[in-house]
Formats: structure tokens, sequence, C-alpha cells
């Protein structure tokens, strides 16, 4: 029989055997969502969605939780984004945090040591994962919403689209059963060999380097000397990636070089004597797996055709070296969810989801780069290069200014939507920002099919600030009832002016029903529909920015901005908010105490209960 779960069953990953769909089965049963794969990127957008109160449907062709651990780190704005969920502080009970970082040379020498500084996530700025038991919370936290269904081992066969919605074809790998769904729309998160990719016609633009690595996940039996530390080892004869992962295991990756058999490679006896260079013994490593990977650096020629979205792997592919592979997943529902959430309520006119790709994909594009630049610097073989690379990387390194660009880990480039919604955002790699017309800030998604967008060249007095574009920070906050709290906890997703002085009427935004918050200084008292900002983070950054009141989308982006007592741009073309039965937070899950690495609340990872 097929496995099929309502979401109170479906988060310990193996559905209820009742072979009739939990009322989702038989017909063509109809749903808001549909998310095809149920890995990071997948779970993730479940969790999201599931927490509007949309009606979900996943389809996922395993079983089970993927046993190989694949990505292995994360970071701040990552765990934001889990903590809109309600699953950031679970998850990082079984991350390790702010490990330093160690270019190596040939003889173990560090030539490069870089350290994670934070941006104001509100979150450690790197946390080492063991992927497994990652997604296992993550498939955990979808079991609070009874809206959303999993379905387990099934795979889409079929889409069509007409101009309602999407047929799904769907197929139960267990019993060759075959059943229709339908969704008005689908988020395809089904890897880089996404079949509903190769239904849609989509290509997948770019290239498969020559190069592959054997990807080694062992058990630690015995600490040795930094085994908690992140070293690139930078040899020629054969580079390494010596990683250390949660939950006592830890990560090698070697490439497979010419000459070398690679089914002898992933042996055990050829990776003891791999390590055996770096002074670990056979008494000291348990090998788990041992899996060969090709890296890709490959782009879909599109990310929307219709109805159908492709996130993740399924969108993008990109080399493991600065690990935002996961990551750049996540980031895509977080994005897309909240659109498709207030296209689907009326709150938006269905043309803002085009900015989806507008957004999305410049920045994808441009962590590819980084993560291209960063793997040649680990795994150039050219002797004379290497030589040049480590002699001057250290003298680099003396040199201030130089010195603290290179030691600072953040080489991610932050996110920057300067138009709103408009078809021309733009990334930016570090903290510089720009000047934003006040007819961009204030443009609604392609403006419309029909040509409405409103115009305008002058700039005017909100023109001069710089934040339109930007994620604001999240200090912790002291909220209206006196607790301290993170200030997305108290943003909730939504739409919201946030006020840094007393603040100005903004007629058009009220009428569009969209609340008020004012930041209040550290040292004031709670109040009412004020946040007190304990250490001064987030009024800083409003006069760094020349900003006294934001539009905020619920992705905590800000939509449009202007300086004390002047109005906003108009709000996006048609929104206009409706009262909602659930905010767009979930509950947070119980987290276990430090003694105890399980919880009666929350089921234990595989992981965490030493299974490998």
């Amino acid at each position: 029989m097929s496995e099929i779960s309502a979401g109170n069953a479906a988060g310990a990953g193996a559905g209820a055997d009742d072979g009739g769909g939990g009322g989702g089965g038989g017909g063509d049963a109809e749903y808001d969502v549909a998310v095809i794969g149920y890995g990071p990127t997948g779970v993730t957008a479940a969790n999201l969605l599931g927490a509007t109160g949309l009606r979900v449907v996943v389809l996922e062709r395993d079983a089970e939780v993927y046993s190989r651990a694949r990505a292995i780190s994360t970071d701040e704005e990552v765990m934001r984004i889990w903590q809109r969920i309600g699953l950031a502080d679970r998850l990082k009970q079984d991350m390790l945090a702010d490990r330093p970082l160690d270019f190596v040379d040939a003889r173990g020498r560090a030539f490069l040591s870089a350290h994670p500084t934070p941006r104001g996530h509100g979150h450690p700025p790197q946390m080492f994962l063991y992927q497994p038991a990652l997604e296992q919370v993550l498939r955990d936290g979808v079991a609070r919403h009874p809206n959303v269904e999993v379905w387990l081992r099934h795979e889409c066969l079929r889409l069509r689209q007409d101009a309602d919605g999407v047929e799904l074809t769907v197929v139960g790998t267990a019993d060759d059963s075959v059943r229709r769904l339908r969704a008005r729309y689908v988020i395809a998160a089904d890897g880089g060999s996404s079949l509903t990719r190769a239904q849609l016609n989509v290509g997948y633009e770019g290239r498969t380097y020559e190069d592959r690595w054997v990807v080694i996940d062992t058990k630690m039996l015995k600490p040795w000397p930094d085994h908690d530390r992140l070293r690139f080892r930078c040899d020629p004869a054969r580079p390494a990636v010596d990683c250390p992962t949660p939950l006592g295991h830890h990560r090698w990756e070697f490439p497979i070089l010419p000459g070398d058999d690679e089914r002898h490679l992933t042996t055990d006896e050829a990776i003891h004597a791999m390590v055996s260079r770096y002074g670990i013994g056979p008494d000291q490593i348990e090998i788990l797996r041992a899996t060969v990977y090709s890296h890709h650096v490959r782009f879909a020629a599109r990310f929307r055709v219709g109805r159908v979205f492709l996130a993740g792997d399924a969108a993008h592919a990109m080399p493991p070296w600065i690990g935002q592979g996961m990551a750049a997943g996540v980031r895509d529902v977080a994005n897309l969810c909240w659109k498709l959430d207030a296209v689907l309520r009326g709150e938006l006119p269905e043309s803002v989801l085009d900015s989806y790709e507008a957004e999305r994909k410049p920045h994808v594009k441009e962590v590819t780069r980084r993560a291209v630049f960063v793997g040649r610097i680990i795994t150039d073989r050219r002797l004379a290069v290497t030589r040049v690379r480590d002699a001057v990387l250290p003298l680099l390194n003396r040199v201030p200014g130089v010195a603290g660009r290179l030691q600072d880990s953040n080489w991610i480039p932050v996110a920057h939507y300067a138009d709103g919604f408009r078809d021309r955002p733009r990334t930016k790699s570090s903290g510089i920002t720009f000047g934003t017309r006040a007819s961009d800030a204030g443009t609604g998604a392609a403006t419309s099919r029909t040509g409405s967008a409103r115009t305008g060249t002058s700039r005017t007095r909100a023109s001069r600030t710089t934040a339109p574009g930007h994620q604001i920070p999240q200090p912790w906050v002291t909220a209206p009832d006196g607790s301290r709290v993170r200030l997305d906890d108290v943003l909730g997703g939504r739409w919201l002016l946030l006020h840094g002085a007393l603040p100005t009427p903004q007629p058009e935004w009220e009428r569009a029903g969209v609340p008020s918050l004012t930041v209040l200084p550290a040292g004031s008292s709670p109040a009412e529909g004020a946040v007190v900002d304990c250490d001064g983070v987030l009024r800083a950054w409003l006069t760094h920015h020349r900003a006294t009141t934001l539009a905020l989308r619920p992705d905590a982006y800000v939509y449009a901005a202007a300086p004390a007592g002047t109005p906003l741009p108009p709000p996006p073309e048609g929104l206009a908010l409706t009262p909602r039965a659930t905010t767009a937070s979930a509950p947070p899950m119980a987290t276990p105490s430090p003694a105890s690495p399980t919880s009666s609340a929350l089921p234990a990872s595989p992981a965490a209960k030493g299974t490998p």
C-alpha cells in the first residue's frame, strides 16, 4: 500500500499506510500548493506554507530521510529562516557553532585562517551540521501542521497546467498505484536530476567538472588535536577537506586523481591510507560510508514556468566550497512561499510571483561565482601557482585592511533587492548600499502584465535613504509584554511599518491594512505597539541608512523607506491585507536540555540515537 500521511504523522518520516491518500488520494484532490521533493528545500517549504494555514501536499519518492550527509554547514541567515518556522533553537542543539577555518599547505602550515563574523541575523555566523539529523528535525516540524499532507514513496510523473491550476499524475512507488491531484501552484524541489524540470523542457545550463571527489562520513572514536577545526588541505599532491561535523561525526573529502581506481578509493583500506597522512589511525574513526560526487555549476534557464516554480538543486547547482548549496535552496523557498501565500489570499496580484526568479537568480549566480573562486584556491595542483599562493597570502594577511577581508570568512554575498518587486534586482557582496528611486521602491512586481506601472523619475527626499532592498538586522529586543526576544518573533512574518521615531502618518499603507511598530531606544519601558532596541543595533542601522520609517516585507527585507517627516512611497500595486486565522510563524519545537540529547516532546534524530 502507498504511504500517505497528514502532517501530524508525517514528521517521523514514514507516513501512515492508509492507502486512501489521507483524504487526498482518491480523485482529483485539491490543494493550494504541491511540493515535489522532501529534502532540505522541500521540507523548509512545507514548514513555511504549513504555518500559513494553506492546504499543502508534499510528494517524495523515497520512504525515509536520505542517509548520506551531503551539506555540512549553514549560516546565520538560513538559521533566521528556520527561526521563522520555530525550529532554529532545536536545530542548533545538533550543530557545532563558530569553529575556526584554516587553509593549510602541503606541510600542514596555515597560510590563511578565517573566523566567522556575525552579520546581525541573531544566530552564530556559521554552524556545522549532520544533514540526516537536520532533515529529521525539519520533518518532525511539519508534523505540527495538519493542513500539510506528506505522500512518501510517491513520484509525480506528469504535470498539466491550465488557467486555474496544475494537475499532477502521481504514482505510488510501493504498489504502482496511480492518483491525480490538483494544486493552484507547484514548487519543484526534486533535486539536480529534477524530473519536473525535464517535463517542463527547461534547460539546465552550465558545466560538470571533470574532477570527481570521494566524500567520506566517519564516526569519531577517539578525538585528535584540533579535530573540531575545519581545514582545507591545499596540497597539490592531493587536496583534501577535513571537516568537523556534530553528533560525533567527521567528514573527509578527497579528489580522485588521474590513475586512481575509483572503486578502490572508496574502500576502508584506501580511506585509512589517505587519512593516515594527517596522523589519524584506524582506531580513531569508524568509516560509515564513502560516496563519489561530481561538482556542478548549473542554472535552470527559467525558475518559473506558469504555475510551477523550480527551487534548490532543481534550479541551480554549485560546488560545495563555501557551504551554500543547501542554503541557496532554503533562501529560494523563503523568498517564494510568502509571495505564494499573499497571492493565494488575494493580498497581492499574481504578477508578484515573477519577482521570485528576478530576485533569486542573480544572488545564486554570485554565490556560485564565489564558490568556484574558493575552490580554485583549495584544489589548484600546479606547483608554481601553489608556491606563490602559499607565500603571498601570508604576506597579505599582515597588511591592514586586506587582512580583515581575508580573515573574515563571510565570503557569501548579501542579497540586495534594490528594486522592490521589479525585475532588475542587484546583488551586493558587502554592506555598501546605494540609493533607490522613489518610483522604483514603490512599484509592484514587474509592475503588472497590463502595464499599469507607476512611473516617475524625479528624485524625492525618500530617495536619499539607502535602506530599500536590504534585510534589516535581527537584534534582541524587549517585547510589549516585557520579554526579551529576537526581533523577528515580534515582526511575525508580515507586512509591517517600522518607525524609528514618532510615527509619521502613512495613509496609503494604513488603508492597505499594514500595522505599525515603533522602535524605542535602549532603557525605555516596554509599551504596546513598540519594541525596545536593547543594544541599540536597530536604531543605529536606521541612522546609517538615513531612514526613520520602513515598510518591511514579510521576509524582513525593506520594501520602501523614508527619512523623518516624509511619507513612504506607495505600497505595491493591489496590496490589501486580510485578517489571518494563523500567523506566518509556527510554534517552536520543544528544545532538549543540554544535559539530555533527546526530549519526550521531540523524537530524537537517528544520529542522536546513535544510528549511523
